[in-house]
């Protein structure tokens, strides 16, 4: 059954309010606060948030919303319609007057991911996903890459604002694709990243310790454009996991085989 294409519509029409948002914000004198030792908040995280529950509360009063800044920060439910939301994908970046960040809003139904958005304000970048109606960017259809080998692929990462996280596996993952990749990059938003494998700038993503709303709406994006989401066994994505492949598909494989096999080098956490 197609989903009400107001779901979608009320989806860009928020993206595009918090972009005018972080737009207002960016290079000025902001309020930040910290959550963690690096992780940070800001008024544009707290506004945007809070426009957006305001919005989906008048239009949609029996829906959930799960956002970062939220005071319940726990995995979407498995029954009912879902948002989640992220307000300002990239804080770091954009606390620093780094032009990298996005808004990222997703739609779960039930716990499948229906829509997904992505939008980026300074580059004017709307990448936007609905299930089994593929993947756009400012209205353009979007298609994953072909390359198969990793010497022909350029890669992307994150590392996780817990510096207790696996730090020493992450680092050891990061440097044998250096080894095996064309190169690796590192930008600072998961929805980025993932928006940018599914429009082919990226061959393949990974990363973990993240949360839903870091991923819902790009891992829908890439898969819309013909790509590949799983976590870093193979198995389907989870979104409460917080670990994260996502490739053109061809490679996947391959970039599998490098994680996996620098983490049977490493004690087990129990977290792999």
């Amino acid at each position: 059954m197609a989903l009400d294409p107001i779901y979608l519509a009320t989806a860009i029409e928020a993206a595009l309010a918090a972009g005018r948002i972080q737009r207002a914000y960016f290079r000025s004198h902001l309020t930040i606060e910290k959550k963690g030792p690096i992780d940070l908040v800001t008024a544009a995280d707290l506004e945007v948030e809070r426009e957006f529950r305001a919005l989906v509360k008048q239009r949609f009063p029996s829906h959930v919303v799960l956002g970062e800044e939220g005071a319940d920060r726990s995995a979407p439910p498995e029954s009912g319609v879902c948002w989640i939301i992220d307000p300002v994908d990239g804080t770091t970046n954009f606390a620093h007057g780094l032009a990298i960040f996005c808004v990222s809003i997703a739609l779960e139904v039930d716990g499948r991911t229906e829509v997904g958005v992505v939008f980026d304000p300074m580059a004017g970048e709307l990448f936007t996903a609905e299930r089994d109606q593929g993947a756009w960017l400012n209205g353009r259809r979007l298609a994953v890459t072909r390359s198969d080998a990793l010497i022909d692929s350029l890669l992307v990462t994150g590392f996780p604002y817990s510096r207790r996280h696996g730090r020493r596996e992450q680092v050891e993952i990061f440097a044998a694709f250096l080894e095996q990749a064309r190169a690796v990059r590192r930008l600072g938003s998961a929805a980025l990243d993932l928006a940018y494998v599914a429009a082919g700038r990226f061959d393949a993503f990974w990363e973990e310790g993240l949360h839903p709303w870091d991923i819902a709406a790009g891992a829908l994006i890439v898969s819309e454009a013909g790509g590949l989401v799983t976590d870093y066994l193979g198995a389907p994505l989870a979104l409460a996991r917080g670990q994260i492949v996502a490739s053109n598909g061809a490679v996947h494989p391959r970039v599998l085989e490098v994680i996996q096999r620098v983490a049977a080098r490493q004690p087990s956490d129990g977290s792999f």
